[in-house]
């Protein structure tokens, strides 16, 4: 892990891979709870953290430059959500070729990962999964939609996600949840936060 400046006020924690940005992530979290560490916001992202409203961004990266990866913990269970799927989505042969199983397989495979929000990003909501082993990630389509519907279920690269709202969007999708992934009248606005765990579970359609 490295660090850089990110504005007065901000410094930016380069992690080697998404284990390593939950651990630093969730000793960044411990440290703010505790007192420890005096911060407006904590953001993980693919390969990053950004640790924000920092009094003093060069004592902290001082500080964090002592520790080293292995001494940061690994992340505490996050709670659980269980998101019922109806698998019917327009990809979910393609991922069945690419997985090299049938649909049913891409169904238990999918429903039988424990999945972690690891970020949010893209758009208010969107959680990105982690979960599924490495030779299972899958690639983008090549054009993507004009219009994805809220609800939708897809998988790009390493990553599952559930669209929250309607967008454009070139993940491939396999199925299509009920669950409301955004609310801005809720406490916390977003249903998947990082750490959250998540289930899916598959439902008729």
């Amino acid at each position: 892990m490295r660090t850089r400046p990110a504005g007065p006020r901000a410094i930016l924690l380069e992690c080697a891979d998404a284990a390593e940005v939950a651990a630093w992530h969730a000793e960044l979290r411990r440290r703010l709870d505790s007192g420890a560490l005096v911060a407006t916001d904590l953001v993980p992202a693919a390969r990053t953290v950004l640790v924000d409203g920092v009094a003093d961004p060069a004592g902290l990266a001082e500080s964090l430059a002592t520790m080293s990866a292995g001494r940061a913990a690994p992340p505490e269970p996050g709670t659980a959500v269980e998101l019922d799927c109806v698998y019917d989505g327009p990809d979910l042969a393609e991922v069945a070729e690419l997985w090299r199983t049938s649909v049913d397989g891409v169904v238990a495979r999918h429903t039988g990962t424990e999945f972690r929000v690891a970020f949010c990003g893209f758009s208010p909501g969107f959680g990105y999964l982690t979960g599924l082993p490495a030779e299972f990630a899958v690639p983008r389509r090549d054009s993507p939609r004009p219009r994805v519907p809220a609800g939708a279920v897809g998988l790009a690269g390493e990553y599952s996600g559930v669209y929250p709202s309607p967008s454009p969007g070139g993940w491939r999708l396999i199925g299509r949840t009920g669950a409301v992934l955004f609310d801005p009248s809720a406490s916390p606005p977003a249903l998947l936060t990082p750490g959250t765990r998540v289930r899916f579970r598959a439902v008729p359609g």
